[in-house]
């Protein structure tokens, strides 16, 4: 690697170069073995080679923003309190990876600061917003003070409110819309979602592999010029399918395995 490629030049090989192959992002890291949004799942997503990873962000109450995808702590951490509840100083010593293995008993949440850190020169980061539009601000500020790369990082939300403020504050960085497209088979349906996507003013989009989605009307999205990215593939009958489509990225919890039994599958 020569020492003078930026970041931005790196990423944009690595996407030329693996253009006709499918390009995995880890959600929540590598989470089919490590604790989803770990700092150990997003190093082990770097080991099984992922394209990227995904995760998920809250603001918390002295204004720290956390890795974290549940509103509360019940399912991985056993309290029974809400993320926006509570302060850094509450959440940093809670252990977070005992509910996924022994092999992880301690593991820590990190914050966004955590997560940039260990960020992978030509990778993508997928970082999910999970609050509202007040969050984008003090992201704004960790990501200036991390001299984050707008060619790696890029937002997504649920929330058009949000991918909104993220395209005001941020017009650098990219954003995508996550939307289920539940009942997308219905053409008036169809075309509401897709007036939505315009909206929201991202430059990406990202659904549901189950959703009922046609082949033709991610053509039609494509072919506006947005990015396309399915979740969360674990399967390589539902990531061939999901090629078939035209997809941009995949988001997976099992990158490694899911790439070697693609490639065992295309061997003669």
């Amino acid at each position: 690697m020569k020492p003078f490629l930026t970041t931005g030049l790196l990423l944009a090989c690595a996407m030329i170069a693996s253009a006709q192959s499918p390009r995995f992002v880890a959600h929540r890291g590598a989470s089919h073995k490590a604790p989803e949004n770990t700092i150990s799942a997003f190093k082990l997503a770097w080991e099984e080679n992922a394209d990227g990873v995904e995760g998920d962000f809250y603001l918390t109450t002295d204004g720290e923003v956390v890795c974290f995808h549940d509103k509360d702590l019940k399912r991985v951490a056993g309290i029974d309190r809400k993320i926006e509840d509570m302060s850094w100083p509450e959440l940093s010593g809670l252990d977070v990876g005992s509910w996924k293995s022994e092999e992880y008993k301690g593991e820590k949440m990190p914050r966004l600061a955590d997560v940039l850190d260990v960020l992978k020169p030509g990778k993508l980061f997928y970082l999910e917003i999970k609050d509202g539009p007040e969050i984008v601000a003090p992201i704004a500020k960790i990501l200036a003070e991390k001299k984050a790369d707008p060619n790696q990082v890029i937002f997504i939300a649920f929330n058009a409110d949000v991918v909104r403020e993220c395209r005001k504050q941020l017009p650098q960085f990219k954003a995508h819309w996550l939307s289920s497209l539940k009942g997308v088979d219905d053409p008036a349906k169809a075309s509401e979602y897709l007036q939505q996507l315009e909206n929201t003013g991202a430059q990406g989009f990202q659904f549901d592999w189950r959703a009922p989605v046609s082949t033709e009307w991610l053509k039609g999205v494509k072919d506006k010029g947005y990015t396309i990215t399915s979740w969360t593939v674990n399967d390589a009958e539902a990531a061939r399918r999901m090629i078939g489509h035209g997809v941009d990225f995949i988001t997976t919890d099992r990158p490694g395995d899911l790439r070697k039994e693609l490639a065992n599958q295309a061997k003669p």
